[in-house]
Order: structure tokens, then sequence, then C-alpha cells
């Protein structure tokens, strides 16, 4: 999973948490909505401004968005047989 793909993961999982839609979510942290949804589908890498805005907006740290998914908590898909 590449950075991109964490960060994307960690903002939709955040933003569901918060219960705020992408809209709601990028007129507070002053960011267009068409590029939370492309932050979402890992199409931009972020800046670090950026990463704070959402991180602040979200209550998390901003190392809270890049954080990758422990193997753990990771579901793991029955193998078929």
């Amino acid at each position: 999973m590449d950075i991109r793909e964490v960060l994307a993961l960690n903002l939709r999982k955040l933003r569901r948490v918060k219960g705020l839609s992408q809209e709601e979510l990028a007129h507070r942290a002053e960011i267009d909505r068409t590029y939370i949804s492309a932050l979402e589908r890992s199409v931009y890498a972020a800046s670090i401004d950026v990463l704070d805005r959402l991180a602040r907006v979200l209550g998390v740290e901003a190392a809270d968005l890049l954080t990758r998914p422990s193997p753990t908590s990771e579901k793991k898909r029955p193998k078929s047989a």
C-alpha cells in the first residue's frame, strides 16, 4: 500500500467516523470538495499544509492520516476452497 492509498483510507475512515460529508469536510478545511474526493481516490498527494488542515478538522494529528494500518487490524478474506 503506497502512502497515497494510506492517506485515502485514513481520510475516508476518519471523515465517516466524524459523520462528515466530503462537502462539509471541504468547507471546514477551506479546501475544494473535488480535491477531497481526489485525495480519497489516491489521485493527488496532499501538501503538509493540507494534511494539517484536514487533521485539525477531523480532530487528529496529521501523522494519524499517514499511519499505515497494522496487519492485525486489516480484515483478512477467507481463502476459497
